[in-house]
């Protein structure tokens, strides 16, 4: 969308007068997702999408190639990645930048309104609490919400596959699980899952 614009210095190349860049499973849990198989891609053309933990914008700016003249409310606690993700928005016009706590989405809703696609990759002990709360807010009916789930952020002393399991446990009445990908060869202790709001 940004022809000669890189967030994190990846590769570019030109096919057939179109410019494309690099998504590199590293520096991505969505790449990473991509990578290990995901089946299910909400992200279309004219996608309203809330985004819960933006960090640097580096996923955000792929996510705004796809979505085109969709919209990207990028929520980022952090004062230091929140000015990274304002220079990134300030080159995409569909991404606006919400510096602001996940876990009281309130605060942002009203300016949000209702959405096709919640994702979420923050580092926090109530990774499924904030996107449940989140989702009732702002995610439509039938919607699709995206967790990539941190292990360690969570309890750092269970095992992984023991939080996984709970995590899906508290998330099972507000939505349908569509996939679960163990994404440990680019993340550690991480697991992404696909929902659909019930």
């Amino acid at each position: 969308a940004v022809r000669g614009f890189k967030v994190h210095d990846e590769p570019t190349m030109q096919i057939q007068g179109k410019e494309y860049r690099e998504w590199d499973p590293f520096h991505s849990k969505l790449g990473a997702a991509l990578s290990r198989g995901l089946r299910e891609f909400p992200f279309k053309e004219g996608s309203t999408v809330l985004y819960l933990g933006a960090a640097n914008g580096v996923t955000c700016s792929f996510i705004s190639d796809i979505i085109g003249k969709g919209s990207i409310y990028a929520v980022e606690f952090s004062a230091q990645s929140g000015r990274d993700l304002i220079t990134v928005s300030q080159k995409r016009t569909n991404i606006y930048p919400l510096i602001s706590d996940a876990r009281f989405p309130e605060k942002y809703a009203e300016d949000v309104g209702q959405v096709d696609v919640v994702f979420e990759d923050v580092a926090d002990r109530d990774q499924a609490g904030i996107l449940i709360s989140n989702c009732r807010l702002m995610l439509k009916k039938g919607g699709i919400a995206m967790l990539a789930i941190k292990a360690r952020s969570i309890d750092s002393t269970l095992p992984p596959k023991q939080i996984f399991s709970k995590v899906i446990t508290e998330l099972r009445d507000d939505f349908d699980l569509l996939e679960k990908i163990d994404l440990g060869q680019f993340e550690r202790d991480h697991l992404f899952l696909v929902l659909r709001k019930k």
